[in-house]
Order: structure tokens, then sequence, then C-alpha cells
């Protein structure tokens, strides 16, 4: 694929740039999780200092995967201070501030939860640890409804105390990014004014998304006794009734639970009128040849969405929502089954935390005078637009 081709060609033109600088670029993330969004920025070629997270399973995942950098600690409490003695820098020396506050209070699934979620104050907190680290560059991430009404107040917060940044913000589908899933993100950088090189985006392909046939290929079936598979991590069935099996059985690619014959359809099912809408998603089969929508932690629940296996009478497993998020097999959650859904349902992509961090990589390597702004590859994915 044209997008494959060239976002490949230009990650290696900018790490070998960064190779042959011999230098690096440090980043802390914070809210962290199981470590998408550090994934993604290690394999943009920039150096994992420091990660957090409240949640110590998370923590755990993120540790065995990529290495003995994060801490259980709530943002709430820590500080700047505090950040930059455990990663031996001053203020202003850290290249990158990544993270993603959680966003369940702004989903548009949680109707009013930006008017009484308390962890949409976590934000706030975000936003003072930029003001007491002042990182050369920061990068936040939120559902996309975050960067419209329900996110207003804190995006003007961005601009009023971080004035000292050139702050840009876009909206991305992770689709354009090699994805299966057309899930929908908001993405701020911060630019701290002293930075003279530009920033940009990272250009989308608007053409050839991947399939989940294509993510799924060569995974085979889980284990029917809904042990894991012995040869791919987090490959589990959940144990779904046989009722709810059979009712499943119905339903075609695409389709949801309207294709259920009436009699075999939930009590609250047969309630509704289905011309009037009712949840279409609810028991819906994904198409093998078009995308997921967003995974959420409720992937493996055939009434939570659209994750219904194309063809299997099941839901997701976790390897297949963790394939779908972009997670390569050999990156393994840890924890209980619920730990285990959070964990890959809240994560950031890592292709889409990828090609963010190889343009920050790009800016930092051009302000530090290694790389030429004039080079032909100095513009990210210019070919694939």
């Amino acid at each position: 694929m044209l997008y494959q081709t060239t976002f490949q060609g230009v990650c290696g033109f900018i790490r070998s740039a960064k190779r042959r600088a011999d230098v690096q670029y440090k980043f802390v993330e914070s809210f962290s999780g199981p470590g998408g969004m550090s994934l993604g920025l290690a394999n943009a070629g920039l150096d994992t200092a420091f990660a957090f997270d409240i949640d110590p399973p998370s923590v755990e995942t993120h540790s065995l995967n990529l290495g003995n950098h994060a801490e259980v600690a709530d943002a709430s409490k820590l500080t700047g201070e505090e950040i930059l003695e455990r990663i031996g820098i001053s203020v202003g020396e850290l290249p990158v501030f990544a993270g993603g506050p959680p966003c369940q209070g702004f989903s548009k699934q949680k109707r009013g939860a930006h008017l009484g979620d308390n962890r949409n104050n976590l934000v706030n907190d975000y936003i003072r640890l930029v003001e007491e680290l002042r990182p050369k560059i920061f990068v936040f991430e939120n559902v996309a409804i975050f960067g419209q009404k329900r996110g207003r107040q804190y995006v003007k917060a961005m601009h009023e105390k971080l004035h000292s940044y050139q702050i840009d913000f876009t909206f991305v589908n992770s689709a354009d990014f090699g994805l299966a899933q057309t899930r929908e993100r908001f993405l701020v950088v911060g630019k701290r004014s002293d930075i003279s090189a530009s920033f940009y985006f990272p250009t989308r392909e608007k053409t050839n998304w991947k399939t989940v046939a294509d993510v799924f290929a060569g995974l085979p079936e889980p284990p029917s006794d809904h042990s894991e598979h012995p040869q791919y991590p987090n490959h589990q069935s959940a144990r779904v009734s046989a009722a709810n099996i059979h009712r499943f059985s119905f339903v075609p690619q695409g389709g949801g639970w309207k294709d259920i014959p009436f009699e075999y359809r939930l009590p609250c099912h047969q309630r509704i009128d289905a011309t009037k809408g009712g949840w279409p998603d609810v028991y819906g089969r994904l198409r093998a040849d078009g995308q997921c929508p967003t995974i959420t932690g409720g992937f493996d629940s055939f009434s939570r969405g659209r994750y219904g296996h194309p063809t299997e009478n099941r839901p997701l497993t976790p390897r297949e929502a963790a394939r779908l998020q972009g997670f390569p097999d050999d990156f393994v959650f840890v924890g209980n089954r619920s730990d285990v859904r959070k964990q890959i349902g809240n994560a950031v992509p890592p292709p889409v935390a990828e090609a963010v961090g190889i343009e920050i990589l790009k800016t930092l390597l051009i302000h530090d005078g290694y790389l030429d702004e004039d080079r032909p590859h100095a513009r990210l994915l210019e070919e694939s637009s």
C-alpha cells in the first residue's frame, strides 16, 4: 500500500538522521495505560524516560512490554519536580511530554458526563504538569468530541495557561493510519515558542483502508474451552450462553439485533420499534471486508456494540481487539479479564502515536540542526496526500 511504503520510507529517513546525530530525545507519558502511546513514540525513534498511571495492572503491562519505566502514580498528586528528579533533568530540558487523560467523562456514549465527571479535572492536572515541566513539545490525545462542545473549556484553558506554546490540533481517523478501525480522536500538539522548526501533523491517507480480514489474517481460532491460545497471548473467547450464541447466529455480516427472528430476540428488543433506530450496533457482526467501529472496553460482549466476529458465532477476543488497535501479537496484556478489556479499549493506537512521533522527532532534529527542513522527506507522508 502507498501509505505503508511512504510511511516506512520516511520513518527510516528520520531515524537514520537521529542515528547519525547520536542524540536522544526523551519523552514522559502521563495517563499511560498499557503503553499504546509509549510504544508508538518509541517506534518513531523517541526515547522512553518515564511513564505513569494510577491503574496497577496497566503499569504492570507497560513494564512487561516496554521496560522498567512506568510507575503507579496519581496525576493529581504528582508534581513536575518529582518527574524531573526521577529522570535526572531540569525544567525546560524534557523534549516531549505526552498523555491522554481519561476520556470516559467526555464520551458521547455517556450523556451529560462532561458536566459532572470528576475524572475530567485530570485534564487540568495535565495542563499543570506541562506548566511545571516546560517540555519542548507536548502531545495530548482524547476522544473526538473533546475538541468540540464537551471539551471546549479545557481547550480554552490550554491556550490561556500555556501561552508560551504554539498550539495546534487536529481530528484523526485511525483507519487513515493503518488500522482496520474507524476510531476518531482529537490530538493537540504544543510546540514551545523557542523551538524554531515547524511542526506538521502527519498527512493522512484517504483510501485503501485495511479491513478486518486483513488484520485477522493468520490468527487461528481461540481454544473452544475458553482457555488462552498457547501461541497467541490474550487470545481466548468469552463465555457466552448457548442462547446468546444461537441468537447471534442469525446475524449476517454488517447486521445487528434487527436480523434476529422476533421469537429469539431479547425481551427489550421485542418491545422496540425496529423502524425507529434502537441501537443498531447491538448484537452487531463485523464485516470481514470493512472496518471495526471504535474499540471500547466492552468488545467481548454482543450487547455492547458491533463486536461480533465476522464469520464465527462469538464476540472478539482480546487479541483480536488488540490487533484492531494496532498492537503486535507479542505485546502481552496482564490482569484479569476486565483489566485487559479496559487496557485495550482505552489505549492510544500505537500506529497513530508513531505517525505523530515521527513528525515530532523531525521537528526536534531540524531545530537542533541535524536535519534540513528543505530535504525531500521533510514533510511526513506528503507523497500520499
